[in-house]
């Protein structure tokens, strides 16, 4: 036991060397590409989206400084996202359960996830208007087909012999479902959210192109419209820490969920 930790510590240890390493050396190699290159008249080099990055902690972009940029941001994914996930997941187990109820929204949700998110502005502000139900709705959208379907295929790929087995003991139709399906399929529930955990932090980009004057995407849009590059990649940057610090969670809560099926992720 004391033999497969130590050999699990070390594993865990030269992930994240190698995790830190190739990091420092793609910022090396912008930072030499920028200094002898002509590219280096048009991007900023990591020293100073850093240094912007460290500086709007105090001095505002904007109406306000970087962290509550960030938490207008989160606001507008929890929102969305929560409310896809709860009906992502309801849908989806409902799919895979009853064959009327897949005849009928399988097709919609195939005909639908195609369509870039970009693409519902103009239905979401006519719906909402410009305010933060359009928002929540672009951020829900992002999220809610890639919910569903994870939770579909994984109702369609439990095990029929654990079905078989659950029916032999005497299990009725309502024990297999909560006691063996929909447990068999948290793993994909959690691979869903993950998924969809990404692209609600892209979706919410798209949606603060709506009349906002707040949040890290509308730092990247503020700084695209008036060509400052710097400010772009430290919005850039920010969504970046914004959705490692979001994913790292949902994966420490997926691993005590799941710890009996632990993805390799």
């Amino acid at each position: 036991m004391k033999n497969k930790s130590l050999v699990l510590v070390k594993k865990n240890v030269m992930e994240l060397v190698w995790m830190v390493g190739s990091i420092l050396g793609f910022l090396l190699i912008w930072q030499i590409v920028v200094g002898i290159t002509p590219l280096g008249r048009l991007l900023p080099s990591p020293l100073q989206v850093t240094e912007m990055l460290l500086t709007s902690v105090k001095v505002p972009i904007g109406p306000y400084t970087i962290q509550i940029h960030a938490l207008y941001s989160l606001k507008r994914v929890m929102v969305g996202y929560s409310v896809a996930v709860v009906s992502g997941i309801t849908i989806g187990i409902a799919m895979g359960l009853s064959k009327t109820f897949r005849a009928i929204f399988r097709p919609l949700f195939e005909l639908i996830r195609p369509i870039p998110t970009v693409a519902w502005i103009p239905l979401a502000i006519l719906w909402f208007g410009v305010d933060e139900m359009s928002k929540y709705f672009i951020v829900f959208y992002g999220a809610f087909a890639n919910v569903v379907l994870s939770v579909y295929d994984g109702m369609q790929s439990v095990d029929p012999v654990l079905v078989g087995a659950a029916k032999m003991l005497g299990c009725t139709d309502r024990q297999v479902t909560f006691k063996v399906v929909i447990p068999s399929c948290i793993p994909y529930i959690f691979s869903g959210m993950q998924v969809a955990l990404s692209a609600s932090i892209c979706s919410v980009v798209v949606a603060e192109m709506i009349k906002s004057t707040e949040g890290v995407g509308w730092i990247i849009h503020a700084g695209q419209q008036v060509a400052n590059m710097t400010e772009v990649l430290t919005g850039m940057a920010g969504m970046s820490l914004f959705g490692i610090l979001l994913s790292s969670i949902l994966s420490i809560i997926e691993r005590k969920a799941c710890a009996w099926n632990i993805r390799n992720t």
